[in-house]
C-alpha cells in the first residue's frame, strides 16, 4: 500500500506547519519521532484516544511535517525533515529546542495541555 496523502514539497505552507506545531499533543508526537526515528503510530506515547491521535497525525501529515506509510494493517510515521529543512531552514530545530526548554517528557506536556489539568499560577 502506498504512502497516505501528503502534500508535495512545493505545496508545504509555513502557516500550516506553524499551526500543526502549535498543538502540545502534535508537538509531543514530533518530538518522539525526532528522538526515535520512524515510529509505529500505535507506539506513540500520548494520552489521547486513538481517534484523537489519528486526527492529530492527519493534521501533521497534511501540513507536510510527517510522512505516513502503510505496511499491511500498520501505519508508520516519520518526519519529513529534509523537506522542512530545505523549505524553512532551522525552523524545526528552533521549535524543538523551545519545546525542550519547556521541560518534562513530551507525553506529560501533551497530557497536561490536552486535559487542562496542569498547575495554575
Amino acid at each position: 500500500m502506498p504512502n497516505l496523502d501528503e502534500p508535495e514539497r512545493r505545496a508545504i505552507e509555513l502557516g500550516a506547519v506553524l499551526h500543526a506545531l502549535s498543538d502540545p499533543t502534535r508537538l509531543a508526537v514530533v518530538r518522539q519521532i525526532e528522538a526515535d526515528g520512524e515510529r509505529l503510530c500505535g507506539a506513540l506515547m500520548v494520552d489521547v484516544a486513538k481517534s484523537t491521535l489519528s486526527q492529530h497525525l492527519r493534521v501533521l501529515r497534511e501540513a507536510g511535517i510527517t510522512r505516513t506509510r502503510a505496511r499491511g494493517n500498520q501505519r508508520w510515521v516519520s518526519l519529513r525533515r529534509d523537506d522542512l529543512d530545505d523549505l524553512f531552514p532551522g525552523l524545526l530545530d528552533v521549535v524543538l529546542r523551545a519545546a525542550d526548554r519547556m521541560g518534562g517528557r513530551p507525553a506529560e506536556r501533551a497530557t497536561a495541555g490536552a486535559g487542562g489539568q496542569g498547575t495554575t499560577r
